[in-house]
């Protein structure tokens, strides 16, 4: 019950934020971020059942048709996943209300946040395919309404749609693959799709063996690039830095972004093993961790620089995973607690220099250590872990990567070289971000005079940093109680390992020292890399995936537009073209693929007397479209209506005939009543819009002819007639079946269809009406 009580008490405090905010002043921070607090305390109180390899379970009957259920766990991965969205989360609600303080709008700014992690926690929380995309989607919705929550900007409803058009898209695909997934496994339930009651390696081989497997592959993974910006959607997750500064910090630190890489984890021990999986994870990942690097060297903007940090760790977490290995799997557990620590800290000191400031160019911005102490404090402390400086978590994670690579073969040592470009890279950006703009002479001509941040700013910042290097130092505090079950649950068997801060003079060790050596030589020419900035991404960007999914996006714009237009031309004759049409393709679609267009004609029972009905009624039609007097069209309905009645009677359905000759009559005469005020007929068709209309008439007509031919041939049970005439009279004390039928067994329907003919009866008699007494008005 733990898991659920998680869950509602930050839902609940969602709702009740607008409320806190509108009635408190100030602390509403503090406040609202009680309710994250007592999450976190909740699932940490069961740390010491996951460590010993205990999962937590909850399960709820949902929608036991489709198997869905409430199935909620909480194993090592899952675990890692919800501390760190609820504890980074308590210590961004806290910084969002010193950063927002006095917005207007601070109460649904709550809302929108505390919804969001609430998502976010019952996603990593999910047993059950189904339900973890549900919260899937609500992660996505909620990013939308948080990147978008500045709706006055242009800027931020255009990313907002951005980030939600790509995220919904690869979620669309997703689901898709999850549905594979259940048709394969039996089951939706997580649990019972990477274990099936067998070991790892059976489950392995069922999915591998199966015919979906490359498609299952390929759906899944669209849903996770897309969520954790792998190329070639990465271009979402800069451009989301249009949100206020808290929301970047929590959705790039431990949340939305990270939901990919979750996902990938999660699936690993199922999906895992197979040169589909690993090298897509591999090759996009590695081209993602050096996209990123190199275009976060051209970046002046504080919160900008820091995204495409976060985008390069993405894609070393999705290489890792793809790589596959024990001690891979081990390095992208510390790195990605790691990376959670430094990165929500640096954000939020980027959000302080910015709210103290008035400025996040990173050109401008010197000295400010002097006036900003703390927030420097917990900068530096969270650039140096991010940069890979021992004694800090962050150099652990930087050389379990490298000891991941060190000694293997193929795959792994184009990892090596790809971390190894990518961690120096993010030396280089960690110093651009976190300690340069806090050395040096401050400069006056600042916006705004800087001075400190309020507790509340820098409280958060200071506990992670100092967290980062107390868990660098002392690595067992998490080793067996976080990394090894997250590890476990990953690798879908239990893994025993120590994580250590010092493992001697080695070759990792050696890699570390060249990374910190060349990631400095690298910052040192930054300003040289600004100089050419606005040249090199002017130059490039017509050529970025950004570049194309505009013009995707634009492109789709103008269909819609295009197809509006014609569907919604206004034309009557256009609406009644268009769905004939589309009728018509799909029943021929449907003729060619279940049987042909082959049918069998009784020529035996040919009826010269029928046929020469038919002719009539064929004669009538014609008369009836190519005739410009209203009369002698409605004359040569009448004739069709009448041959109809007149074929009823022949075949032995008189009371349908009586019916046909009854309702003809009525709307011949009434038709009378209009067309003889109605002024002289006029044409406003062309010659080849009558052909065309035409032969589209003709075409159908002759469509509809053989799907009757053809309906007269199929016979999928006993006729219904017969079981009609049984019923009729024993249970509707009726001896005309027809009669029955109508009045008993369709009762509704008739009555349906009476109504519907009254009304328009009604309506008709009114508007006749209403012309009869206006043509007397004008005769006075």
């Amino acid at each position: 019950m733990l898991l659920i009580a998680s869950l509602i008490i930050i839902f609940i405090a969602a709702f009740v934020a607008p409320l806190v905010c509108r009635y408190l002043k100030r602390g509403e921070g503090y406040v609202l971020a009680v309710a994250p607090l007592l999450a976190f305390v909740a699932i940490a109180s069961q740390i010491p059942f996951v460590g010993s390899g205990v999962n937590v379970h909850f399960s709820f009957e949902w929608f036991s048709a489709l198997g869905v259920a409430l199935d909620f766990k909480l194993d090592g991965l899952a675990m890692l996943m919800a501390l760190l969205v609820t504890g980074v989360g308590t210590l961004i609600v806290i910084y969002a209300g010193g950063y927002m303080h006095g917005h207007p709008q601070l109460g649904r700014f709550f809302l929108y946040l505390l919804s969001f992690m609430g998502a976010m926690l019952g996603l990593v929380l999910s047993d059950n395919l189904l339900l973890l995309f549900v919260f899937w989607e609500l992660t996505s919705i909620t990013s939308y309404l948080l990147i978008g929550f500045n709706h006055e900007q242009k800027e931020s409803r255009w990313k907002a749609l951005q980030a939600l058009l790509i995220t919904g898209f690869g979620a669309v695909a997703m689901l898709a693959g999850f549905i594979l997934i259940g048709i394969v496994a039996g089951t939706y339930n997580l649990t019972e799709i990477n274990l099936m009651s067998m070991d790892i390696e059976s489950v392995r081989e069922i999915f591998h063996s199966s015919p979906l497997y490359t498609a299952i592959v390929v759906l899944v993974l669209l849903g996770a690039f897309t969520k954790s910006a792998q190329v070639p959607f990465h271009f979402w997750l800069p451009n989301a830095m249009a949100a206020p500064t808290p929301v970047s910090a929590y959705l790039h630190s431990a949340t939305m972004v990270k939901a990919g890489v979750f996902l990938l984890a999660r699936l690993n021990p199922a999906l895992g093993g197979s040169m589909s999986w690993s090298w897509t994870l591999t090759i996009f990942g590695s081209i993602t961790l050096l996209l990123a690097v190199a275009l976060g060297l051209f970046q002046t903007d504080l919160k900008r620089i820091l995204a495409y940090t976060t985008l390069a760790v993405l894609g070393m977490l999705t290489m890792l995973i793809g790589v596959g290995t024990e001690m891979a799997i081990q390095s992208m557990v510390i790195f990605l607690l790691g990376h959670a620590l430094y990165k929500a800290a640096l954000f939020m000191t980027a959000g302080s220099i910015d709210h103290e400031t008035g400025t996040r160019d990173v050109t401008v911005l010197r000295g400010l250590r002097g006036v900003m102490p703390i927030t420097a404090t917990a900068a530096c402390l969270a650039a140096l872990s991010k940069s890979g400086f021992p004694p800090f978590f962050g150099f652990v994670g930087k050389e379990y990567v490298y000891k991941a690579g060190v000694g293997m073969e193929g795959v792994a040592q184009y990892v090596l070289g790809a971390a190894f470009i990518g961690n120096l890279i993010i030396l280089a950006l960690a110093f651009k971000a976190g300690v340069a703009p806090f050395f040096g002479k401050l400069k006056a001509e600042l916006p705004k005079k800087p001075h400190e941040a309020p507790m509340s700013m820098w409280l958060g910042p200071i506990i992670l940093g100092v967290l980062g290097l107390v868990l660098g130092l002392f690595p067992i505090l998490v080793s067996s109680s976080l990394i090894a079950p997250a590890v476990s649950a990953i690798e879908g068997q239990p893994v025993e390992l120590s994580v250590k801060l010092w493992h001697g003079i080695n070759l990792p060790l050696l890699i570390s020292m060249a990374t910190l050596a060349g990631g400095l030589v690298v910052f040192s020419f930054r300003k040289a890399v600004w100089s050419r900035a606005d040249e090199i991404l002017t130059a490039i960007r017509p050529y970025g995936a950004e570049a194309a999914y505009e013009r995707l996006f634009n492109g789709v714009v103008w269909f819609s537009k295009a197809q509006t237009r014609w569907l919604q031309s206004g034309y009557l004759h256009h609406y009644v073209f268009t769905v004939v049409i589309t009728a018509a393709g799909f029943l021929l679609w449907a003729l060619t693929k279940f049987g042909g267009l082959s049918f069998d004609i009784d020529w035996v029972n040919f009826d010269i007397l029928t046929a020469g009905l038919v002719l009539v009624m064929i004669i009538s039609t014609c008369v009836a479209a190519t005739t410009e007097s209203r009369i002698t069209a409605l004359v040569a309905l009448g004739v069709i209506g009448f041959g109809v009645a007149l074929i009823f009677v022949y075949f032995g359905a008189p009371d349908l005939a009586i019916t046909q000759l009854l309702v003809e009559t009525l709307v011949v005469v009434l038709f009378m009543f209009v067309i003889v005020r109605l002024p002289t007929f006029k044409s406003y068709s062309t010659k080849a819009t009558k052909i065309r209309d035409g032969i589209l008439a003709c075409g159908f007509g002759l469509l509809m002819t053989v799907m009757v031919l053809k309906a007269v041939n199929i016979q999928f049970d006993h006729p219904i007639a017969e079981k009609l005439a049984e019923m009729s009279y024993p249970e509707a004390k009726g001896k005309n079946v027809v009669n029955v039928i109508l009045v008993d067994f369709r009762a509704i329907d008739t009555f349906g269809e009476i109504v519907v003919v009254t009304t328009a009866a009604l309506g008709i008699a009114a508007l006749v009406s209403t012309r009869f007494k206006k043509g007397k008005e004008a005769t006075k």
